[in-house]
């Protein structure tokens, strides 16, 4: 399935809820948010129609979000419903990993091929103040699960000035004994993120090559998403970083998002898209379905214009959006 920027979109993350365990301080204020009502969120049931649908017009990667995924009820039985559609090749989950404790076998027999774990630093007492509550041994608990079962695991760490910038390198560390690639993700002017300061990835690539010397360029596909990646000396994973604001990649974005009220989202900081639950619940044909999802994407934004003037700039939070 092509844009109009000649661009392959293969990539669907799914959005299953905007509720969350915790409330990241990126993401969330620390008094929540109102949720979705029960009705506004698409059914299980909706999901695999609409998966269906993407799967017959190319895409093959899917990525379950949330909000916390793990915290809507059926979570996994989902993902073993999905994992059966014609078409598509893998399914990954970006989760905060604590709802996953003690649960990731049945994970992985319910077809998850791989999970993208959020750890914004190693330190107890960083960790919970940016997470507002979350117990990072548990995390750790839930990654050495999930590679002891050979799900294939990743890291990722928003670094924020003046909460985790001088933890960077000791969360790096877990990819000295631990074959992870450890990622850093610059913070995005979306939602409650606009109001702290971004690290620059640069920055961090300094103060990693600082830490654990020369850093050599890893050119190896890991997934299917726009990740740098990097090596140190001695590490069995590597370093990644994802930098949407000061090297943009907008060019070869791949993915769209189906927001957990049944929303089509083309890109991340554009409002444009489709009422996907409205077409679901309103009695289109699979054929009416399968044109207006390719109309839609095919009118994907060229640019995310994090630092432009746009006319339709997303306001939404990060937890209502789909992480």
């Amino acid at each position: 399935m092509l844009d109009t920027c000649g661009r392959e979109i293969d990539y669907l993350r799914i959005s299953i809820t905007d509720r969350c365990n915790l409330r990241c301080v990126y993401c969330m204020p620390a008094g929540g948010v109102a949720s979705f009502a029960h009705g506004d969120v698409l059914s299980y049931e909706e999901i695999v129609r609409a998966v269906r649908l993407f799967a017959r017009l190319g895409v093959r990667h899917l990525r379950v979000t949330g909000g916390e995924p793990m915290a809507r009820r059926g979570c996994l039985s989902l993902i073993e419903r999905l994992h059966t559609i014609d078409g598509i090749e893998s399914i990954a989950m970006t989760t905060n990993a604590l709802l996953l404790d003690g649960c990731v076998a049945w994970a992985r027999e319910a077809g998850l091929d791989a999970l993208n774990i959020s750890i914004d630093s190693l330190n107890p007492d960083t960790y919970r103040a940016m997470t507002r509550g979350g117990d990072v041994r548990r995390v750790l608990a839930v990654i050495d699960d999930a590679l002891s079962l050979g799900i294939k695991v990743k890291l990722n760490a928003v670094p924020v000035r003046g909460m985790n910038d001088g933890d960077l390198a000791e969360l790096a560390s877990l990819a000295r004994e631990r074959p992870v690639p450890v990622r850093f993700i610059e913070l995005m002017p979306v939602g409650c993120g606009a109001g702290l300061t971004p690290v620059p990835s640069d920055e961090v690539r300094a103060l990693l090559e600082r830490a654990y010397g020369p850093l050599t360029e890893d050119g190896t596909r890991r997934g299917f998403g726009p990740a740098r990646y990097v090596r140190a000396a001695g590490f069995a994973g590597p370093f990644g970083f994802i930098s949407p604001v000061s090297h943009e990649f907008c060019d070869r974005c791949n993915r769209v998002r189906l927001t957990a009220d049944g929303f089509l989202k083309l890109c991340l900081n554009h409002t444009a898209g489709l009422d996907v639950r409205a077409l679901l619940r309103g009695g289109s044909s699979d054929e009416a379905l399968l044109e207006a999802l390719r109309a839609a994407v095919a009118a994907k934004p060229r640019r995310h214009g994090f630092m432009d003037e746009i006319g339709d700039r997303e306001v939404r939070r990060m937890n209502e959006i789909g992480g």
